[in-house]
Formats: C-alpha cells, sequence, structure tokens
C-alpha cells in the first residue's frame, strides 16, 4: 500500500485533478469519465478514494509490490543451482534452454541473465567504442573524385549482351549499364 504523501505520477496527479473537480462539484461525473477514458462507475469509485484517503488515494496501490508475473526466490535458487552444478560453462540463452528442455523452468534468457550476472555467475561482455572517422574533406569542383565499380555478367539471361552494369560515383552521381567489353577512359 502507497503510504501517505507518497509521490505521483503526472499522469496520476492529472487524474486527481479530475475528480477532485468532481468532489468539489465543479465537473460532471460524466465530463471526468470522458476526460480520462473511465467508466463513470470508475469515476464514483476514485472520489470515494479521493475522499477517504486525500491525494495519496490516487496513486497507485500496486507500487512497490512484487510483479504478478515475478518468479519466485525458490525457483531462482534452482535454476542458479542447476546452472552452478551442471551449466557453469554455458551462457545465459543456451543455459535457459537447457533449463527448460531438461529441467522444466521456463526462463527467458535475459530473467537468467541478470540472475547469473547478479551472482557473479556471468559476466557481460564489454561493449566495443566506436571508433570515430574524421571526414574526408569534399573534392572542390565537382568529378574531380570518381570511383567505377561493375561487373560483367549475362544479366539479361542471354536476351542482350553480356553487360556490366556500372557505377560512376561523384558528387552528381549516376549510373548506367555499359557493354563488357567496352572501356571507360578518364
Amino acid at each position: 500500500m502507497v503510504a501517505e504523501g507518497a509521490l505521483m505520477t503526472v499522469k496520476e496527479a492529472d487524474r486527481a485533478a479530475v475528480v477532485l473537480a468532481v468532489v468539489e462539484r465543479r465537473l460532471k461525473q460524466r465530463e471526468a469519465a470522458e476526460r480520462l477514458g473511465l467508466s463513470v462507475r470508475q469515476v464514483k469509485r476514485l472520489a470515494k478514494r479521493l475522499r477517504e484517503l486525500g491525494a495519496a488515494g490516487m496513486a497507485s496501490r500496486r507500487r512497490g509490490a512484487p510483479s504478478n508475473r515475478a518468479f519466485g526466490e525458490e525457483a531462482r535458487r534452482e535454476a542458479l543451482r542447476l546452472v552452478r552444478e551442471r551449466y557453469s560453462d554455458f551462457g545465459p540463452t543456451f543455459a535457459a534452454e537447457k533449463l527448460s528442455e531438461e529441467h522444466g523452468l521456463p526462463l527467458s534468457r535475459e530473467t537468467l541473465r541478470k540472475w547469473m550476472a547478479e551472482e557473479g555467475l556471468w559476466r557481460p561482455k564489454r561493449r566495443r567504442e566506436a571508433r570515430v572517422h574524421q571526414s574526408r574533406p569534399r573534392r572542390a569542383r565537382v568529378g574531380e573524385l570518381v570511383q567505377v565499380d561493375g561487373s560483367p555478367h549475362d544479366w539479361f539471361e542471354g536476351r542482350g549482351p553480356r553487360c556490366a552494369p556500372s557505377r560512376f560515383c561523384t558528387r552528381n552521381s549516376n549510373s548506367s549499364s555499359v557493354p563488357a567489353s567496352a572501356t571507360v577512359s578518364g
């Protein structure tokens, strides 16, 4: 349960302001329901909670409670025991597969990765820092730097001559197909 004077999210504070307007009779329950996207019945519940508990009654009562989907401590201990005993040289992905297949523990690899890291059984690999490359300064004139790429191939599948689709890259890029026997002179 949330303690008195608990912090609220912006959404909860906005909701509290609308419900306060209902309690003070500056806003009708139907209008508040439309603004909040709730039913009139839910607005009545919120108004009652606001009267009884004050603004703290608008804060989520689930805050601080464990997730309904969380694995219990017993499942965590069992999974880590099995990893230590049988899968100590496995990474979290493969260990999670084995725990599911062999022992009926359907853990996600990320859950197992987190548990293994907390217990010191898995050390996450450090990401390599991206190397910064300095940009080449642009050439002064168009066409000063020309790059040509092409590969001769039967692109038209016997319906035409062998061609080399060539790519001529300059600042004003263009491309064209030229016969394989053609040469480009510059």
